[in-house]
């Protein structure tokens, strides 16, 4: 490309000078919005919020990236990395239209400038980050640490996509985005789009200088060149000078991502290349008031948020001052009589869909198409009689899923991401449909690993969640696969998640993405080599704090019901399903028929195990889990057996929000389905997966909440074996016949010496175990329906 003429270098600067209006123009007024009177302070907002430094280095780089996707015609979306950037981002969409085709209301005159301003960071208004409600956002940046994974998950499958992701250098600080940037060796230029880089250096975060602006050029140049990329640096304060090297840069930029991806096009071994990224080094609060009272102002941390305080009780002069500072733009050179852009700068922006407010990716529902499914039922496990032998329910699950990933890989819509565990969490099966992608090299001895595919492992679960929502969000569907106890590193990352879906279920012109889907294994129960450090069910007590329009939670107890379950969460829209299951042999319980059944009421009475079909229950037994399901059935043999007169109705539990009240969770049960189930008067033992105390939390309101009696994890572990976790945390079969008997006096005396009998079976358990370093053979070998332990 030639270099910018006098004509563009003067209409870009007024572009930008435009951006920069509009964006003081939020922070601070709510009339006069063209300064077309004298400003007063009843033009001044009562509550000033919102982040100046990020936005004129923001406004600086969209409208260049303007000029780049009309001179290349380029299709990108930008994400702004930066925390509360959303003036930058909201400004460009409004300049380019894409703002007022979403907000009508919105318009582009003089009247819709003074509603775009009044609505930012105000009640009833917009936030001050690239939010939902921001078009062309796929990333809020309300926590920092996730745009350039999200900008990689966008681009996956996506070849004609460039996603330019601005970080902010306070962002850069964070851990997810020091290791995102190890993205680019997953990267495969032929099937997937590009990212390109934007870090923004503007020296400062709220009241500290960042690292990477305080390290030498050299050193941080060297950085990213380690990190396997080729920087670009733009450096200065001076508009017509940054200009004219931006325009140079990003021309660069852009011939060399074209050339990169050409070139792999024409080669038969796909390797890594060097991808370019921007370094962009300009002042914070740049073209802002350079002093306040005395204070430093552009080019230091006091231009993060409010740099000048305008109200009643301020110096007079900071009125004035605001007003020199919105005047130093020229917006009568910039807005018409009416109160639009002039034409000749409206013309800079991109037309139609190529502008980034209106870029279909950064809305995927519009993309998305269904996923193409085998029938689950022929994955099923035969099962003859409850307690048939089971091979690992996530490993007959991996059948199933290596055959999504067969039949939607012509669309390439479909990927299964995870921290390095997918073998480990026996979903083997999906590799004889796909290798991992891997741009890095490989060994002759490396296993599953190609430069193509559609599973995607790195040891971050930061980057697999990042990832996976960029794939989402941009319209297409997926799952993460973790080791239970380490989906909290991701715990703050889910949060935003479920707010984004939540915010734009709200929003008409938002189209519905497909869920976020997270298979949770190797449990809390099955850690018998990893011990007390990978014991941890609490996400879900995390997940059941989101909004019940967004979030649900499985157990399914065997490998017939987690088919059905996983099935359904794949086809379902804007959810975040948790579903956890085990990984290890275990008892089957149900056919697919009576699986299917059960899946879709979520909760029922197991007839087959209970004996109260022709009276009411002395007790209810419940259970929600793989282990403690097979905890309860073996406490349900023990007291059959023992105390045959007792009447007992087993409940077993998968969709977990069935607990909650049906005017709490549109899945939840009402009151008289749940007190017919659980009955109003009669104890409930429950042995739950997780942490005992989120069953009562759920039941807290019910009827029958004063007799339930709930086991579960209770913070006890170590390195032992299966049955010993179950012991040590009381959820064990002899814990729960003993809970029975405690709660039915009219067991008498035989229910004394059941309960001595079983406490000595404590006692043998806990010598057998520590005698011979496995569980007794009366718990490895017991089975429903045989002689139970205890006997």
């Amino acid at each position: 490309m030639q270099p910018l003429s006098e004509k563009q270098l003067e209409q870009i600067n007024a572009y930008w000078r435009a951006a920069n209006y509009l964006s003081v123009g939020q922070l601070y007024l709510r009339d006069n919005p063209l300064l077309r009177e004298p400003l007063k302070l009843e033009h001044v907002k009562n509550m000033l919020l919102g982040h100046w430094g990020t936005t004129p280095g923001q406004n600086f780089i969209y409208t260049h990236l303007n000029r780049v996707i009309k001179a290349y015609d380029l299709n990108m979306i930008y994400i702004s990395g930066p925390g509360h950037g959303g003036p930058a981002v909201v400004a460009g969409t409004y300049l380019e239209g894409a703002y007022t085709e979403v907000y009508p209301n919105i318009t582009r005159d003089e009247e819709g400038l003074k509603k775009l301003f009044t609505q930012f960071s105000y009640p009833g208004g917009i936030s001050s980050h690239a939010s939902p409600q921001t078009p062309g956002s796929i990333h809020e940046g309300g926590e920092l640490g996730y745009s350039l994974s999200h900008a990689f998950g966008a681009v996956l499958d996506n070849p004609d996509l460039l996603v330019a992701c601005v970080v902010g250098d306070g962002e850069a600080e964070t851990g997810p985005l020091a290791t995102a940037w190890h993205s680019n060796k997953f990267l495969n230029p032929v099937t997937d789009g590009a990212v390109l880089p934007i870090l923004h250096l503007n020296g400062y975060k709220i009241s500290n200088p960042t690292i990477l602006a305080r390290i030498s050029p050299e050193e941080l140049e060297q950085l990213f060149k380690g990190y396997g990329w080729t920087p670009y640096f733009v450096e200065g304060d001076e508009p017509e000078a940054m200009h004219r090297t931006m325009a140079a840069v990003l021309d660069k930029v852009v011939e060399e991502i074209k050339q990169i991806k050409l070139n792999a096009a024409q080669q038969k071994n796909v390797e890594r290349p060097r991808w370019p990224m921007i370094v962009f080094k300009s002042p914070k609060g740049w073209t802002g008031p350079t002093e306040v009272d005395g204070y430093k102002i552009e080019g230091n941390f006091r231009s993060h948020q409010i740099p000048l305080i305008v109200t009643a009780t301020t110096p007079p002069e900071h009125l004035q001052l605001l007003e020199s500072w919105m005047k130093s733009y020229k917006p009568e050179e910039l807005f018409d009589e009416n109160g639009a852009l002039i034409p000749q700068l409206a013309e800079l922006a991109p037309k139609g869909a190529r502008r980034m407010g209106a870029n279909p990716n950064a809305n995927g529902g519009l993309l998305l198409h269904d996923l193409r499914m085998p029938d689950f039922t022929d994955y099923a496990v035969k099962v003859d009689a409850p307690g048939a032998d089971g091979e690992g329910d996530t490993y007959v699950c991996g059948r199933f899923l290596r055959d999504v990933i067969k039949e939607n890989q012509e669309k390439r819509n479909f990927r299964i991401f995870g921290p390095d565990e997918t073998v480990s969490n026996r979903l083997d099966a999906i590799f004889e449909a796909s290798n991992r992608q891997w741009l890095a090299p490989i060994v002759a001895s490396d296993e599953f690993l190609a430069p193509e595919g559609s599973i995607m492992e790195m040891l971050s679960e930061h980057q697999c969640e990042g990832w996976l929502e960029g794939y989402l969000l941009t319209g297409r569907h997926g799952l993460f696969n973790c080791y239970e106890a380490f989906i909290h590193i991701v715990d703050s990352m889910f949060n935003q998640h479920a707010k984004w879906l939540k915010a734009t279920a709200e929003l008409p012109w938002r189209v519905k993405i497909s869920s976020l889907n997270i298979l949770l294994t190797s449990t809390v129960w099955r850690q018998d080599h990893n011990g007390f450090t990978h014991q941890d069910p609490g996400f879900i007590d995390h997940v059941v704090n989101k909004k019940a329009t967004i979030v649900r939670v499985y157990l399914p107890p065997d490998a017939n019901c987690l088919l059905s379950v996983m099935d359904h969460c794949l086809r379902s829209r804007h959810y975040v399903n948790v579903i956890v299951a085990g990984k290890h042999p275990a008892p089957q319980w149900l056919n697919m028929e009576e699986a299917v059944d059960h899946c879709t009421r979520g909760i029922g009475i197991w007839g087959w195990a209970s004996n109260d079909q022709d009276s009411e229950p002395d007790v209810v037994m419940a259970c929600s889990g793989d282990v403690p399901t097979l905890e309860i059935l073996a406490a349900v043999s023990i007291l059959r057996e023992h105390l045959p007169e007792v009447k007992i109705r087993v409940i077993n539990v998968v969709d977990l929000f069935k607990l909650e009240k049906s005017t709490e969770h549109t899945h939840g049960l009402n009151d008289k389905d749940y007190d017919a189930l659980f009955t109003t008067n009669k104890p409930v033992v429950f042995a739950f997966h997780g942490y005992p105390w989120l069953v009562h939390r759920l039941t807290y309101n019910r009827a029958n909440n004063p007799n339930m009696h709930v086991r579960g994890y209770k913070e006890e572990g170590t390195i032992t074996t299966s049955f010993d976790m179950t012991v040590l945390n009381e959820m064990d079969r002899f814990h729960l016949v003993m809970d029975v008997i405690d709660r039915l006096p009219q067991t008498g005396s035989k229910g004394v010496y059941l309960k001595q009998l079983l406490m000595d079976k404590l006692t043998e358990h806990t010598q057998y175990i520590r005698a011979n370093g496995k569980d007794m053979p009366e718990i490895l070998n017991w089975k429903w329906g045989s002689l139970n332990a205890a006997g």
